[in-house]
């Protein structure tokens, strides 16, 4: 997995850089940044990965979010994954903004024509942080946390409750909590998965605690002005469904926020600090 250096720039001490690589999972290049804060050298950091939304790339939340002076300053390595397989030969719906490229919504799609690229679970839980681990000699791959908006937030949820053991903390900016429920996504859901909607529970956070999968704690945050919050977020649902199942929930209702990176850059430094504490030792 040779990993090429597209671009690096010095930020709050340390380094972000952009890279990509030709992915065996997605069988097609793929590109990713990673932020390194400033460190002593021999010393781990611990890494904590961020899913981007719906038509996002890894520059959104790069460009965007304003993760770097608060991650420079709690020593935490972010590493921001593209949200699909790109280029020629990989399956795309180019009029459908919730299928297909910009929109793997961090499942393993089972159905051609999308089996063959579209393995997003396998490539942001086990192919990537082999790559990073080689690449990166001070991420200490033992401490790792997850987060996402939206889409990326769905898949956070998703790949944390799935994955306990592997990720110490978790939180999301408006996930879809229940996308195997909500219109946009059960699109995707369909061509990705099959009709089967029994299949579909295992990639869906409220569906995936209602069958008994749990995580220690969740930090969502979800703003009141959110066009999208009646239609496809609902994160009530999620509040209900950890409620049932006694897990913890902190869910914060932010007043007039939308769903842009600006309600996202607001609150990053705070998603950052929930992560820094629970990354520690």
């Amino acid at each position: 997995m040779a990993l090429e250096t597209k671009s690096l720039w010095k930020s709050h001490g340390g380094t972000q850089g952009v890279y990509t690589h030709l992915s065996d999972a997605c069988a097609c290049p793929m590109t990713f940044a990673v932020f390194v804060p400033p460190h002593e050298p021999g010393s781990k950091l611990p890494v904590l990965w961020y899913l981007s939304g719906l038509t996002c790339t890894h520059a959104n939340v790069m460009e965007k979010g304003e993760y770097r002076k608060a991650a420079a300053e709690l020593g935490i390595i972010i590493v921001c994954p593209d949200t699909s397989p790109r280029g020629e030969g990989v399956p795309d719906v180019a009029d459908d903004w919730k299928l297909g490229c910009g929109a793997g919504f961090y499942v393993d799609a089972t159905v051609e024509p999308w089996s063959r690229n579209y393995r997003m679970a396998t490539y942001v839980t086990a192919e990537l942080p082999a790559l990073v681990a080689a690449a990166f000699p001070m991420a200490d791959m033992a401490r790792q946390g997850i987060f996402g908006h939206s889409m990326g937030g769905h898949g956070a949820l998703v790949l944390a409750l799935r994955n306990p053991d592997r990720y110490r903390s978790c939180s999301a900016f408006a996930p879809i909590v229940h996308p195997m429920a909500a219109e946009w996504s059960r699109g995707a859901f369909t061509a990705y998965l099959g009709p089967d909607e029994a299949a579909w529970r295992a990639h869906d956070g409220v569906a995936l605690i209602e069958d008994g999968f749990r995580f220690p704690e969740l930090l969502v945050d979800q703003g009141t002005a959110d066009s999208f919050l009646d239609t496809g977020l609902r994160p009530w649902l999620l509040e209900e469904a950890c409620s049932r199942a006694g897990m913890a929930l902190k869910l914060r209702m932010q007043q007039g926020y939308d769903h842009s990176y600006f309600f996202i850059s607001s609150f990053m430094s705070d998603h950052l600090s929930w992560h820094a504490t629970r990354l520690k030792g």
